[in-house]
């Protein structure tokens, strides 16, 4: 009877070690699968094995008042450091080099963006004349072809390297009319072919865009108040990284957006198992999908839905537009607050 319940209890233990210790989601744990060594007192399966909470179906006749906003989420703030670190590198050689026990929220989507897991939408519409940016409208995806990624596909290779990195700059002469391509081994050559001479390139620089260099979150959202609950709700629709925008003497001239992901279908199903720091408790870490749903990031609207369709940077500045901000956010809660107010 003793042996019965040992081997009872060994297969309903074995499929926890079994998952815990296995490449769920490609993020890091803290066992060692090859010398079998646990890295802390317990193993950590919670998080890499959770399933992902539904959201609540909502129904249009139920919802009797919405508001979209646009927020950004600033990772210079204290608040927002667990989405910027730890930072990952590459080196000159093209190896990836990320860290063992958590990675940023740039490493998790870069990661999936590779693997094919997550769709990224172009920030500009690419068959328009003229440059539209409406990638918050998840019109342009750019996916591989079915059973393929990154590695393996070429086409959407071309396509999605300009949102995860650049090429070295290149130079014109003072006439304007030779190009020099300046790459890791110097600049052009010419050489004779088969009696002909010819001009060799020798290949550009890869910039490939890592943690460190992105600077802020925007997300787009949708608040409303479901009857049926009677409760005003909010949904994140998209998010996008964003990094600085430089000219050809690397002097900042603004941001830029690299791309939009669809929240609810895929990022929460990749967010949804992948550690956040907790800085107040190591043993209640939880997941990034966990950490928008709970809204603990600090964010400032820049734009609200209206008749112009234009940011708030189009009509306020500096304080006055973070005062602009403030209005809007309050006019959400008081919305909320006379629903009850009799």
């Amino acid at each position: 009877m003793k042996s019965l319940s040992l081997i009872f209890t060994f297969l309903i233990c074995f499929p926890l070690v079994y998952f815990g210790q296995g490449d769920i989601n490609g993020g890091p744990i803290n066992t060692r699968t090859e010398t079998g060594i646990i890295d802390g007192v317990y193993v950590s399966s919670h998080i890499p094995t959770k399933r992902l909470i539904p959201y609540v179906n909502v129904r249009e006749a139920d919802v009797i008042w919405s508001k979209r906003v646009w927020r950004t989420i600033d990772l210079r703030e204290k608040i927002n450091l667990p989405l910027y670190f730890p930072h990952d590198e590459i080196t000159n050689a093209g190896v990836w080099i990320r860290n063992t026990t958590r990675w940023s929220l740039w490493t998790v989507i870069r990661h999936h963006v590779l693997t094919g897991d997550l769709v990224v939408y172009d920030t500009e519409n690419p068959a328009a004349i003229g440059r539209i940016f409406d990638g918050d409208q998840f019109k342009h995806p750019v996916r591989p072809e079915a059973g393929k990624d990154y590695y393996t596909d070429s086409i959407f290779r071309s396509e999605v390297f300009r949102m995860l990195g650049e090429l070295a700059p290149v130079e014109v002469d003072e006439f304007g009319s030779m190009i020099t391509l300046k790459g890791a081994d110097g600049y052009d050559s010419v050489v004779e072919v088969n009696g002909e001479i010819r001009t060799v390139y020798p290949p550009r620089d890869t910039t490939w865009i890592t943690s460190k260099d992105i600077i802020q979150y925007r997300i787009k959202e949708d608040w409303f108040f479901d009857k049926q609950r009677s409760v005003l709700d909010v949904r994140i629709l998209g998010l996008a990284p964003v990094v600085y925008k430089k000219d050809r003497n690397n002097n900042i001239t603004g941001t830029r957006e690299l791309f939009w992901l669809y929240f609810p279908t895929d990022c929460r199903y990749v967010f949804n198992n992948y550690f956040v720091y907790n800085e107040k408790n190591g043993a209640r870490w939880m997941s990034f999908d966990d950490y928008f749903w709970k809204r603990r990031f600090a964010s400032f609207i820049h734009k609200e839905e209206n008749v112009y369709d234009r940011n708030i940077d189009k009509y306020r500045v500096g304080v006055d537009a973070l005062m602009e901000s403030r209005r809007i956010t309050e006019d959400i809660r008081l919305f909320e607050h006379d629903v009850w107010d009799f």
